[in-house]
């Protein structure tokens, strides 16, 4: 392959996003960073594009603007993501449960869809990983929207890698379990932290950055031969 990798990375202005887009970067990527808002800093090697990844007009614009600006794309994570409102099923509020699914699983689909768009025009294909969660492979009582949108996001990575292996294009799932985020904290509201990190066999929480090098690696050479894998990165949870 010729030239400088692209990636891109959207909900990258702040916690997980942030800091793959931060190791893209280090690990010589030229990165392209995209979020609803705008981060507070960004690392030098980085450009921003404003974009609410569950409008179709502005997912298909921006991969149009990476494309224009760095002639490729190599390399993306689709990570924006709300939490959405905690309560249970029945008690859900139906535009609640409509937004969730409109970002996490209509927005990565979005995005999914431009970028394999893109990368079946290039001969060196891609890597492509979609942000889940633990929750993408069981169940969180009191989340439904959230759980059923990561359980989506699952499945239309399962599909995408079967419909695009040939053509040199892997997709990927990462699925993190409780990591030092916004998201966790609001997650948390009313829970001790102490419950979370008893329920971590590794007796800790993540961190960003351990996703981020996940996600690098599930983007590299390295992994070439991991396609259609949803990995659950969450200091062994899921396996109790």
């Amino acid at each position: 392959m010729d030239g400088q990798r692209v990636a891109l990375v959207t909900g990258a202005a702040s916690g997980i996003g942030r800091a793959t887009a931060r190791a893209f970067a280090r690990a010589g990527y030229e990165t392209v960073i995209a979020d609803i808002s705008e981060p507070e800093s960004m690392e030098a090697a980085c450009s921003f594009i404003r974009c609410d990844v569950s409008d179709q007009a502005a997912v298909s614009a921006m991969v149009a603007t990476v494309i224009a600006d760095h002639g490729r794309l190599d390399a993306a994570f689709n990570n924006a993501g709300v939490l959405g409102q905690l309560a249970a099923t029945a008690d859900t509020d139906p535009e609640a449960f409509d937004r969730v699914i409109a970002v996490n699983l209509r927005g990565t689909y979005l995005c999914l869809r431009e970028e394999l768009r893109q990368m079946t025009k290039q001969e060196s294909g891609g890597a492509i990983v979609n942000c889940s969660s633990v929750a993408g492979l069981v169940g969180l009582a009191g989340a439904p929207a959230y759980v059923a949108s990561k359980h989506g996001v699952v499945g239309l990575t399962r599909t995408a890698a079967l419909e695009y292996a040939k053509a040199n294009i892997r997709v990927n799932a990462i699925c993190p379990g409780p990591i030092e985020t916004k998201m966790l904290e609001d997650l948390m509201v009313g829970m001790p932290r102490e419950a979370i990190i008893a329920a971590e066999p590794v007796g800790r929480i993540g961190t960003p950055e351990e996703i981020a090098e996940a996600v690098l690696w599930l983007c590299s050479p390295a992994a070439s031969f991991v396609t259609g894998q949803a990995i659950a990165a969450d200091g062994g949870w899921t396996v109790q």
